[in-house]
């Protein structure tokens, strides 16, 4: 990327210092904390490589509002909100499965996400964006397929935590979308899906029950390589993560047409 803004930069510095964070503990997780429910994990990974991404930015930009995964928020008077995940995949990172990403997206009001990084260490893999300035992996420019019918195309989507009504909706969901489309996966870090989406890995990617900081950063590293990104009925993505669709755009309204069916309308509640 020509000219990366300071915010970018000074993101890609503390997401990998944050990655060699977790590299250290990777592998060797003997002990963890359940959230919300049995697979809602966290682990000192997290809570450490957080620390490290909060003290850095408060340092850097005592004026910035910070809301994170682990610690919450802290608001000030300011135009600029950073999100973070410090650690999207937990469960997969205390499993030994590769597939996990610190998560920094910068917010200014009045427009939006406007800075992101996506990092995950055990691969070295750097994703970033700017807004309006495209995206990156590994200083590669990167883009969206071209795919135009579901049968050519390979999605990826996510399961919520809470096993109600909305988590057996979702089963019936991945049926009909597994029976039109090459196939689906379930990897377990939606900023990395959102990632894999920009770089043309996966044609779609949809899910529901999120968080900002699940979200924040792979939508505009997606949006900004081409990827459609809304929410199921095509209207503007929600910031809070309850529901997104991203997508290469060709096959955008053929996957919203099957998420708005009025038989998956609790889903909207």
């Amino acid at each position: 990327m020509k000219n990366p803004s300071e915010f970018l930069t000074f993101a890609i510095v503390i997401a990998k210092e944050a990655g060699k964070i977790q590299m250290e503990y990777f592998g060797k997780i003997t002990a963890f904390k359940k959230k919300s429910t049995n697979i809602d994990l966290v682990t000192n990974a997290d809570i450490e490589s957080e620390k490290y991404i909060i003290n850095q930015i408060t340092r850097k930009y005592p004026n910035h509002s910070i809301l994170a995964e682990e610690s919450g928020d802290t608001f000030n008077e300011s135009e600029y909100l950073w999100v973070i995940d410090p650690l999207d995949g937990t469960t997969n990172f205390t499993h030994n499965l590769p597939i996990f990403s610190v998560s920094i997206g910068l917010v200014k009001k009045n427009i939006g996400t406007v800075c992101a990084v996506v990092f995950n260490p055990s691969a070295d893999k750097c994703f970033y964006a700017e807004y309006k300035k495209g995206s990156f992996l590994n200083n590669k420019p990167i883009k969206c397929t071209s795919s135009n019918t579901l049968s050519d195309s390979l999605l990826v989507t996510g399961f919520p935590y809470l096993h109600d009504i909305k988590y057996d909706l979702s089963f019936e969901i991945f049926k009909e979308f597994y029976d039109k489309t090459r196939g689906l996966r379930r990897l377990g870090s939606a900023s990395l899906d959102l990632c894999f989406v920009a770089m043309g890995r996966f044609d779609g990617y949809y899910e529901f029950g999120l968080k900002p900081w699940d979200i924040c950063a792979g939508s505009l590293i997606a949006t900004e390589a081409g990827a459609k990104v809304t929410d199921w009925d095509n209207s503007k993505l929600p910031f809070d993560g309850s529901r997104i669709i991203a997508t290469n755009g060709y096959i955008h309204s053929k996957m919203t047409d099957i998420l708005s069916k009025e038989k998956y309308k609790k889903i909207f509640k």
